[in-house]
């Protein structure tokens, strides 16, 4: 029986939500105190909402794919940071990290991999293109009424691109460095490597911005 592209996509993500699972550590809680939960990816995962039936559904699971090969390498990175060197060695990290795993994934599989967010901490890498600004929007309103943010997604062809984009929710560990309770040695740090840095005040399940794909068709 044919496999629809929603239980596609479901299948991948089922399959990297059960190593990011497995493979997650001990983090750090906004106290700094260490937690023994695992943690799993920050919100459950569904496909309730199809994709545009324009839309291929062998680029949709590609995309879908990389967004966790991405997530998958960036996560545990931040968690072993983390353990190693608090919350400011992190941003360390994350900074050099981040951008290093987008431009491998992108070198790797031909598509333009990278993060964007209506309030960037570095509006240099991370600021959205009209098209990523009006979904980033989208979601916002959609978690703001009651969808959870890791369920939100799109694709769509944009002027001979496919396009597609993941949310990303502030989960737990984020809000260290991105919540509304942020210690002072973070607030310095984040001064120091990023001057007009927007990325904080947010709260647990709030869209704090996208993995943003691009394949030129």
């Amino acid at each position: 029986m044919p496999i629809s592209t929603r239980t596609l996509v479901a299948f991948i993500t089922l399959g990297v939500v059960a190593t990011l699972t497995l493979a997650a550590g001990p983090v750090l809680s906004q106290t700094g105190s260490p937690s023994t939960t695992e943690v799993p990816p920050p919100f459950p995962l569904n496909f309730d909402q199809p994709m545009p039936t324009s839309v291929s559904p062998e680029l949709t699971a590609e995309a879908v794919s990389i967004t966790q090969q991405f997530v998958g390498t960036l996560l545990p990175t931040l968690q072993l940071a983390i353990a190693s060197g608090g919350p400011v060695h992190a941003i360390e990290v994350c900074a050099v990290e981040a951008p290093a795993i987008a431009a491998r994934l992108s070198e790797q599989t031909g598509w333009d991999v990278s993060r964007v967010s209506l309030k960037a901490r570095n509006s240099s890498a991370a600021a959205p293109d009209f098209w990523e600004t009006t979904i980033l929007n989208l979601f916002d309103q959609r978690q703001r009424g009651g969808e959870p943010g890791g369920s939100l997604n799109t694709a769509e062809v944009v002027s001979g691109q496919f396009r597609y984009m993941q949310a990303q929710p502030a989960a737990p560990m984020c809000l260290t460095c991105h919540g509304t309770n942020v210690s002072e040695d973070v607030k310095t740090a984040l001064l120091q490597r990023y001057p007009n840095d927007m990325a904080t005040g947010y709260l647990e399940g709030q869209i704090r911005g996208a993995i943003s794909l691009i394949k030129e068709l």
